[in-house]
């Protein structure tokens, strides 16, 4: 008898404590948290080295990349069921030549399983034509037409042997929301519903994209540095925008 009360005596807080333990596999409508986005910018599977490495498009033609820059805004997550929900605020502006600016934060997002990411390719037409912002948005950044009053989507800039303009250069800044040039694009993913994005309170998992900058001369129209090297919105931008719009990104994996 002695012997089974001590059992108890010991048994007993270990009892309590499991049944009072959270199930963190819980969500419920009210709870919320945190994912991180990782962008791996690369060219053709090659990691993108800004100056200095020299890469092929899709006509064989030499070229090097010196500013490779892009928005990623309105990201919606959806789930089985069909319910999304839409990250407000979410604007972002990722920049080769800042590494901080490729791994982002996304707070404050309900919990749940995400089987579905979509994200628009620049910025939606009402911010366009907003006014003074700050934050991504700010003009200061280096991504917005003060003459054309819009934003670059994507820019790149670089360099070819074959491109026709002074030095060489490869200029393509791409936007305009207006048709016939409109160059809005949106990107969506289905995510494997065997690994969903798992947001929960007591992790923060990652999502990883492949950002494939050569992308921007090879899908519908395969572009060659001879004839096509400069634009800034118009119709050629809607070319590059039209390739990019399926190639630019890929979901690589997710860590949760």
């Amino acid at each position: 008898m002695k012997i089974t009360t001590y059992l108890l005596a010991l048994l007993c807080p270990a009892l309590l404590l499991t049944s009072c333990k959270k199930n963190n596999n819980e969500t419920t409508p009210e709870t919320k948290s945190t994912f991180t986005i990782e962008f791996d910018n690369q060219v053709n599977g090659s990691p993108l080295t800004l100056n200095t490495t020299t890469y092929k498009n899709a006509k064989g033609e030499d070229f090097k990349i010196n500013v490779f820059k892009y928005y990623v805004s309105n990201i919606k997550l959806s789930k089985a069921d069909g319910s999304s929900y839409l990250i407000p605020e979410s604007y972002f502006l990722i920049d080769a030549s800042k590494t901080e600016s490729t791994n982002i934060t996304l707070k404050d997002v309900p919990t749940g399983d995400y089987t579905k990411i979509e994200y628009t390719i620049g910025v939606d037409y009402a911010r366009n034509f907003a006014g003074a912002q700050t934050g991504a948005l700010d003009p200061a950044n280096g991504m917005f037409w003060t003459w054309n009053s819009g934003y670059i989507f994507v820019k790149l800039e670089g360099s070819s042997p074959q491109s026709t303009a002074a030095n060489n250069a490869l200029t393509f800044h791409i936007g305009g929301v207006v048709d016939p040039n409109n160059t809005i694009r949106t990107f969506a993913t289905e995510i494997n519903a065997t690994n969903p994005l798992r947001i929960r309170t007591d992790g923060k998992p990652n999502m990883h994209f492949i950002v494939n900058a050569a992308a921007l001369f090879t899908g519908k129209t395969d572009v060659s540095f001879a004839t096509l090297n400069f634009t800034m919105g118009g119709p050629n931008s809607v070319i590059v925008a039209n390739n990019y719009a399926n190639g630019l990104f890929r979901l690589d994996h997710i860590h949760n």
